[in-house]
Formats: structure tokens, C-alpha cells, sequence
């Protein structure tokens, strides 16, 4: 019985997540639901990522969260396009949700639509919300053990980024050892090491981003 109603939940989701699919298409919309744990530098690395392509790309960003207007904050700062999603509890966003928030967001001359998923590397790996592609972003001061620990999102993802490398010389964290157990698990994924602090790898990552506009 509980396969049956998980099953029932996922197939009534995608119904939606499709509806979303056609409606980015419509608009000519590249959409990417970005996910990690919380803490990981999700809008920190949309925060440098829509400041450094500003002039090249218009970026917008539905953030998700269980409560507060926080992220929608500064990604606005920005003055990149924002809408804000609370869950109220829930540990992931839905293809509902979104569409719910799409009524309120105008697309028009958007390229480049981020989801910002609430900080999860577990539930929103199964609920696929309309997007192009899933990419999850990993901080060194998480540890090298992740994506063992939680293959699903690797397994779902095309992008990994490796954030915080500023920070490598004060943890025991191996890049190689990341790269090595991701692409195990996942050897199509696109993997780029970035520091939101000091800018290093941006280049690499913006490049890609303004790529998957055209």
C-alpha cells in the first residue's frame, strides 16, 4: 500500500512537472533545479553567477525554502527576477508548487530559469519539476563521502559543482575522491570546481551557463 500511494504521488507530480516542461518551452527557457545541502553555497553561487553574466544573459531564480523570504532577498539585490516559495515544513519542492508560482512570475525575456531547492540531497532527487536538468553543488566542508551516501542525486543530476575551494586547505576533503565516486555513480555528469568567495572557476561555470542558453 505505501508503494502504491508513493507511486500514486509521483505520477500525479510529473502530470504537472509536463505542464511546466511545455509552458519553459513556450518561453524559450533553459531551467535548472539546483540542489545540495543546506549551506552548500546554492545562492551564494547564483548571487556571483547572475552578477558576473548580467550583461550577457538574463537570469531568474524561484527560490525554495521551508520558511523565510532570506535567499529571494538577496538574489533581488542582484536584480535578477525572484519569486519566493515556503514549503511550511515540506523537505523538497513539487512540480506544483512551482506551477503555482509560475502564475505569478512572468518568463518573458528570461534564458536562464534557477530553482533554488530547499536544502535537501535526499527528496528532491525523486520529483522531477519541469526542468531541463538537475545540477547538485557540493562544499568541500561537507566531506568527500556524499555522493556514496547519497547516490540518487548524483545518479539524477548533470551537473556537479564542487564549492568552497578556498576552503580545501582546512579540511581533509579530496577533490579527486569526489570526482572519482560522482562519476562512478554518474559518468556523464559535468563537474566544475568553484570558490563564491574568491571567484575561482567562474569563468569555466559562466561560460557553460551562457552554452546552454543559446
Amino acid at each position: 500500500m505505501k508503494i502504491k500511494v508513493v507511486s500514486n504521488i509521483l505520477k500525479a507530480n510529473d502530470s504537472i512537472a509536463e505542464k511546466n516542461r511545455q509552458l519553459f518551452k513556450e518561453n524559450k527557457l533553459f531551467v535548472i533545479n539546483l540542489i545540495s545541502s543546506p549551506g552548500a553555497g546554492k545562492t551564494s553561487l547564483l548571487e556571483r553567477t547572475i552578477k558576473t553574466l548580467n550583461s550577457k544573459i538574463s537570469i531568474g531564480v524561484i527560490e525554495g525554502d521551508i520558511a523565510t523570504t532570506r535567499d529571494a532577498e538577496r538574489i533581488e539585490k542582484t536584480g535578477a527576477r525572484v519569486i519566493q516559495i515556503n514549503t511550511n515544513g515540506a523537505c523538497h519542492l513539487d512540480s506544483n508548487m512551482v506551477r503555482t508560482a509560475l502564475q505569478n512570475f512572468p518568463l518573458n525575456g528570461l534564458d536562464i530559469l534557477f530553482i533554488e531547492n530547499v536544502g535537501n540531497l535526499v527528496c528532491p532527487a525523486n520529483f522531477n519539476l519541469g526542468e531541463d536538468i538537475k545540477a547538485v553543488v557540493l562544499s568541500v566542508t561537507e566531506g568527500d563521502d556524499k555522493p556514496k551516501k547519497y547516490p540518487g542525486i548524483f545518479r539524477e543530476a548533470k551537473i556537479l559543482i564542487i564549492n568552497k575551494t578556498d576552503l580545501l586547505p582546512y579540511t581533509d576533503c579530496s577533490i579527486d575522491k569526489i570526482k572519482k565516486e560522482s562519476l562512478e555513480i554518474n559518468p556523464d555528469l559535468n563537474i566544475f570546481e568553484v570558490s563564491c568567495r574568491s571567484g575561482e572557476g567562474f569563468d569555466e561555470w559562466c561560460n557553460y551557463i551562457v552554452s546552454l542558453s543559446n
